[in-house]
């Protein structure tokens, strides 16, 4: 079997690569462990390379070093491959994937921990062609995601700057809500919305968790619709919703249905965030995928750990 460690060296606030090739030669050497390190150069390299190493058919383990995206690329890579299953070591600023498994997280930074952990499936949305391991979000939190890319550019702001201003520019100066149709199993309904999150998993832009009773490996997926507000409202509801306290909202503002299938339309192009990384589409479609990922983490880990 062979160790690959997929570092990202642009994640989170310092370069990590040296940490990471100490830790793979600790593995090769304690170990006798076949360990390769490969670095990411450009977005959607991560994807290419480990489905190029996925297609020759030898038995894989993939450790995704860095934050979501890189998780995410990694995913794409190798879900339905049976030889290939991967892990994460975070390096990132966010790493929302890993707090799934609630108290296991910081286990994850060590690949001690991890290089002989048992392998279990987990579930995938599926979107526009491309995998989502936790949250699919359409709204003004994907709006707010896609900014701070933007805002990150310029030199004089920092990472919590340039979210500072994302979040002033679109809940201040833009409007809440936009017009879509939304279809759930083949019920549609237009109205403005001010997101719609299909949820596998229970956390995204950095701790929040809308819907808690997610599960990564159940085969259901929950999507979550909070309707157009005011400004006012909205700022109300906002933390209610991030804590996955949605039932305490009034039902004809927000509710939450386990369709299989999720279609979003709008008469314009909208920002869909899968796993953080964002898409400009005006039509949307989400489902459960038919692939699983292999997964492996520390010994008696458990994906659902902090589910409620």
């Amino acid at each position: 079997m062979k160790h690959v460690f997929v570092i990202n060296p642009r994640a989170g606030k310092r370069d990590q690569t040296t940490r990471i090739y100490d830790m793979a030669n600790r593995l090769r050497t304690q170990h006798a462990l076949e360990c390769a390190c490969m670095l990411t150069d450009r977005k959607g390299g991560a994807a290419e390379m480990v489905r190029k190493l996925a297609e020759r058919g030898e038995a894989l383990r993939i450790y995704a070093c860095g934050g979501d995206g890189t998780a995410f690329e990694v995913a794409n890579g190798i879900a339905g491959f049976p030889n290939a299953a991967m892990t994460c070591i975070p390096t990132g600023t966010g790493n929302d994937f890993l707090k799934n498994f609630g108290p296991d997280l910081v286990k994850f930074s060590d690949a001690e921990n991890l290089w002989d952990g048992d392998v279990f499936p987990l579930d995938l949305i599926e979107c526009n062609g491309h995998l989502c391991l936790t949250i699919a979000c359409t709204g003004i939190d994907a709006r707010v995601a896609d900014s701070v890319h933007q805002f990150s550019r310029w030199p004089l702001l920092s990472g919590r700057g340039s979210y500072l201003c994302s979040v002033a520019a679109n809940f201040l100066f833009r409007p809440i809500g936009r017009q879509w149709t939304v279809t759930l199993d083949g019920q549609t309904e237009e109205d403005a919305f001010a997101l719609v999150s299909v949820c596998n998993g229970r956390y995204y832009g950095g701790g929040s968790t809308p819907v808690p009773e997610a599960r990564l490996d159940d085969g259901v997926l929950r999507t979550i619709l909070v309707k157009n507000v005011g400004k006012a409202a909205f700022a109300r509801l906002f933390g209610a919703y991030s804590a996955g306290r949605y039932r305490e909202l009034p039902p004809e503002l927000i509710r939450v249905s386990t369709a299989r299938e999720i279609t979003i339309r709008g008469e314009e192009p909208f920002v869909t965030c899968l796993d953080g990384e964002c898409f400009h589409w005006q039509e949307a479609r989400l489902r459960l995928s038919d692939r699983r990922l292999n997964f492996f983490g520390p010994r008696g880990c458990d994906p659902n750990a902090t589910a409620r």
